[in-house]
């Protein structure tokens, strides 16, 4: 990961306790690859056979891409500025051995004794960890619920994972990509976030309106944009809920790229700042995950210990 550092120095980020954001009301036409699907019915629906009718929209999207748009999904769009203080010294020396580096703040689970939140000084950033960590409690009730819609549009029982995913072992990701250059990225020849895909269950993201995601058509091998579109949350399977689903669900490669420069002077383009959300979702580490019923006859892979499988591959990562 390029220039990762402690803390940034500002976020546009999602809490039921603040100032309404404002949203671009432009939403883009190609949703073909990445329907938009709306969570309403499955949230508000007495009856199952409801709720099934919207799981089997979202199984049939993530057999197809692994990419939807969630709208309806009970979490209000808000916005706070939030400025944390880092030595600027650091930052620069970052920015200048890899120009397009990404500040980003990292949160677990605040009760881990291994793995410890790093929090600002309250009274530099008053209610800060209190709005992270409600958010986080948000992003983990919503993980359960459309877990929940996975189950269901696998003709499994909608409670199916809610023991196994219980104990919150999500990572909270707040990313700030600074203004740049557009001559220094174009010499560094960097992409904002290279080709990917994430380890866990699901992840969600949060995007502001500048945009930057794209999303791998598994059946060209193109790149598609995944654009902003106002009151949805992009959410993606990861690589062990693939694995868990014996690859009936897919983990799909996306990267991030730099958005249209804008023209400063005649010689001169600045790529503008982009700012986003993701909350990365796990089983607990102690779930075993082997195929699930209904998900083949005979299992791809052998069964893993979900804790050892993360902490796998994030070993390789940053090896």
């Amino acid at each position: 990961m390029l220039g990762t550092i402690r803390a940034s120095r500002l976020f546009a980020y999602p809490s039921p306790s603040l100032v309404t954001r404002r949203l671009s009301a432009t939403a883009p036409r190609n949703t073909a690859l990445i329907p938009v699907i709306d969570f309403t019915q499955f949230r508000e629906a007495e009856r199952q056979s409801e709720r099934k009718h919207v799981a089997d929209k979202i199984v049939s999207a993530f057999k197809e891409s692994g990419f939807i748009y969630l709208s309806g999904h009970g979490i209000p769009a808000r916005r706070e500025r939030v400025t944390q203080s880092a030595d600027p010294i650091e930052i620069a020396a970052l920015r200048a051995k890899a120009p397009d580096c990404k500040e980003s703040m990292e949160i677990g689970r605040d009760w881990d004794a291994e793995w410890k939140n790093q929090w600002p000084q309250e009274t530099d950033v008053p209610k800060f960890k209190k709005t992270m960590l409600d958010f986080y409690h948000t992003c983990h009730s919503l993980h359960v619920q459309v877990m929940g819609s996975i189950a269901l549009g696998l003709d499994l029982e909608e409670d199916f994972f809610d023991k196994k995913i219980d104990e919150q072992c999500h990572n909270l990701r707040l990313l700030s990509y600074p203004p740049i250059k557009t001559n220094l990225l174009q010499n560094s020849g960097q992409a904002r976030a290279g080709s990917h895909s994430d380890y866990g269950t699901l992840t969600l993201l949060f995007q502001d309106s500048v945009g930057g995601l794209e999303v791998q058509n598994p059946h060209t091998g193109s790149f598609v944009p995944a654009k902003p579109i106002p009151g949805t949350i992009v959410i993606n399977v990861g690589d062990l809920l693939a694995r868990w689903s014996n690859d009936v669900l897919r983990s799909t490669l996306h990267r991030v790229v730099a958005p249209p420069a804008k023209q400063v002077k005649d010689d001169k383009a600045i790529t503008p700042a982009r700012q986003s959300i993701a909350f990365f979702c796990n089983p607990n580490f102690s779930t075993e995950v082997s195929r699930l019923p209904n998900c083949g006859r005979v299992a791809k892979y052998p069964p893993v210990s979900a804790g050892e499988y993360i902490v796998g591959r994030l070993a390789v990562t940053y090896s």
